[in-house]
């Protein structure tokens, strides 16, 4: 997401409306949101380079969701594997936002007319139904918007520290940006590994292990090197690679930190970055529904 800004103009949602899909606290939201303009900023946003802005606060959003809506089978949403995920851990609180969930994402990247959308994997699904709705609308009512398309990192998916699902806060199985040293290593220590290693002298298979996945994002690419060959020939143990991940994730996470108190000891600055960047997208979100009134035949009454 850091790198892209120096390819492309990009827009930064903190998706607020996304996280109403599954059970909060109204109490909470205020400051989540904040913590992530923080974070987002933090790790090296710019907001001088790119757009950050809270979903709510662009109503564009949600109306064009409800458009896309009308040309959007059911069966398309109940095909979706997040959906099948978030029903089976949450059954008491299946709603109609989780369900319609792709569709609002599908909204958040077309209003903008998005080309380049950075996914992981397990992103993807989504992405090929927002490409199909707006197939569908473009078919339907004239050409409005491109088809986006998937740029993949070349890490495409970290799970969680259970090795199973990837991280969330729900299953306490993430490591946040803002934990120390110590903190990390408490969620490292315990996480899990290739399962088929029993022993430290069982030989290994990296590609098995979301430890070295977690490598491949965070660590030099010798000491990655150094931990799958040691791994294989059960040169080292799993702690002894978690300690050199440690040492590499917190030389990332040390400056982002830093800038984390900057920002919270100025809250007024990323306050006046969310409304630049409401104001900014909103721009740009106005001008699409403009088109998408004429393509629906209700620019008259706009």
């Amino acid at each position: 997401m850091i790198s892209l800004q120096d390819e492309y103009f990009c827009i930064y949602g903190i998706v607020d409306y996304h996280a109403m899909t599954v059970s909060f606290d109204p109490k909470e939201m205020e400051k989540s949101i904040y913590d992530c303009a923080v974070d987002y900023m933090a790790a090296g946003i710019d907001p001088e380079r790119s757009v950050l802005m809270v979903q709510s606060t662009v109503s564009e959003h949600t109306e064009l969701a409800w458009v896309l809506n009308t040309v959007t089978p059911i069966s398309w949403l109940l095909r979706v594997p997040t959906f099948k995920e978030k029903r089976q851990q949450n059954p008491d609180y299946v709603n109609m936002g989780l369900l319609d969930y792709p569709v609002l994402m599908a909204a958040d990247i077309v209003i903008y007319k998005a080309e380049v959308v950075p996914v992981g994997d397990d992103q993807l699904p989504h992405l090929e139904l927002t490409r199909e709705i707006v197939r569908r609308f473009n078919s339907y009512f004239g050409p409005v918007f491109p088809e986006p398309k998937a740029k993949l990192g070349e890490v495409t998916r970290i799970l969680g520290l259970d090795g199973i699902n990837k991280m969330s806060k729900s299953l306490d199985n993430c490591i946040y940006l803002d934990e120390t040293k110590e903190e990390i290593w408490k969620k490292l220590s315990t996480a899990v590994t290739d399962v088929r290693r029993k022993r430290k002298t069982d030989p290994g298979d990296p590609e098995d292990c979301n430890i070295f996945t977690m490598h491949k994002g965070f660590s030099k690419q010798e000491d990655a090197d150094y931990c799958a060959r040691e791994c294989c020939a059960a040169g080292i143990g799993c702690l002894d690679c978690k300690k050199i991940l440690l040492d590499n994730m917190y030389k990332e996470l040390e400056p982002i930190q830093k800038k984390q108190l900057e920002l919270r000891g100025n809250r007024q600055h990323v306050l006046d970055v969310l409304r630049q960047g409401q104001e900014r997208a909103k721009d740009i979100a106005v001008t699409t529904m403009d088109e998408v009134y004429s393509k629906l035949g209700i620019k008259l009454y706009h």
